[in-house]
């Protein structure tokens, strides 16, 4: 039988690859609001699908080497460490570094990924139910630090990846050294973490996609409240 939380992905999966490709030739007044590019489905389809494959057995292994490699092993520097892409970016949008987007919409789209990619993996883990390596509790599927980090990190290459390789590339290390220090706690599996980071990137690559279609639409609800008045 295929497990609960596997069916919800496959659904979610499916929903999506109906939408964005109809989605990348909408048109309106001859602009495309949508753009779609295989480096929005797959990096998050491939993470999602490869915590399935190591969910169980290989999990395992790999957890019962790092305890007893690493049983001391205790730190709190995750917790703010998944933050810090997010820090980054809107710090140099407050210095005047010019991004894709202004400071105020880089607000609005941190605040709009962290929100739909904690709603989905909050979602996930009361579906699966998936106990902890440590046993603490049954919420471990997917990682919810690594969701966050690895959002805050995409927010972060879209706004400045195009400007340097560099702000990517620290970006996703911060994010996989928070999702490294998950498991090496022993708060995580890799599973949790994979799937996390799938759906941190999914939801921000989404925001991303979808928000000049957003914007048109408050701009039209604008207009609409402004001719009423007049």
């Amino acid at each position: 039988m295929i497990p609960k939380t596997m069916k919800a992905y496959l659904i979610c999966l499916f929903l999506l690859l109906q939408i964005l490709p109809q989605a990348a030739f909408a048109q309106e007044d001859s602009v495309k609001l949508w753009k779609v590019t295989a480096g929005d489905i797959i990096p998050p389809v491939t993470l999602g699908l490869a915590a399935f494959v190591v969910q169980g057995k290989i999990s395992r292994q790999l957890q019962e080497h790092v305890t007893s490699r690493y049983p001391d092993y205790r730190t709190k520097v995750d917790d703010y460490l998944v933050y810090a892409p997010g820090v980054v970016s809107l710090g140099l949008a407050s210095a005047g570094v010019k991004g894709r987007h202004k400071l105020g919409d880089q607000v609005i789209l941190a605040l709009l990924s962290n929100i739909i990619a904690q709603g989905v993996t909050q979602g996930f883990k009361r579906i699966s139910q998936y106990p902890r390596p440590n046993g603490e509790d049954n919420h471990s599927f997917p990682s919810g630090h690594s969701t966050t980090a690895f959002a805050n990190a995409t927010i972060l290459h879209e706004e400045y990846g195009h400007r340097s390789i560099l702000y990517s590339i620290g970006g996703y290390g911060t994010a996989t050294a928070a999702g490294t220090m998950r498991v090496l706690g022993n708060h995580h599996w890799l599973a949790d973490v994979l799937m996390g980071a799938g759906i941190g990137i999914g939801a921000t690559k989404l925001v991303y996609i979808s928000y000049p279609w957003m914007q048109k639409q408050v701009r039209r609800i604008k207009a609409r409240r402004h001719s009423e008045k007049n």
